[in-house]
């Protein structure tokens, strides 16, 4: 089993940054495959972005430019810094593994946009 808890959601206003923390714990023999989902009221959970074992990253178009996955495997913790924060932003933020042939998702941070 592998637990996933996020944190660094608020409140911020149009432009301004956020950095998110997802810290993994459990049965981690080795580095995890991480990524980060949002989901906004009405919309289906979409993947924002995702690192690799081998640190390979990728990002959706929209955030392209603007957030930062990275990650501090010694902690096996993942990072999203978001900056040029836009109203459309505004989701739950989840952080997800897959580890065992299963898949994990922490419970979720709310990032809202708005001035």
């Amino acid at each position: 089993q592998v637990q996933l808890v996020e944190s660094g959601g608020g409140l911020v206003q149009p432009g301004g940054s956020l950095r998110l923390s997802c810290a993994a714990s459990g049965s981690i023999l080795s580095i995890l495959p991480m990524a980060w989902y949002r989901q906004a009221p009405g919309k289906q959970r979409e993947l924002v972005a995702m690192i690799s074992v081998s640190n390979s990253i990728n990002y959706a178009d929209s955030v392209k430019g603007r957030f930062i996955i990275s990650r501090d495997a010694a902690k096996n913790t993942v990072y999203l810094q978001m900056n040029s924060l836009k109203p459309e932003d505004t989701a739950v933020y989840y952080c997800y593994t897959r580890a065992y042939a299963d898949d994990f998702w922490g419970q979720g941070t709310q990032v809202t946009v708005s001035s």
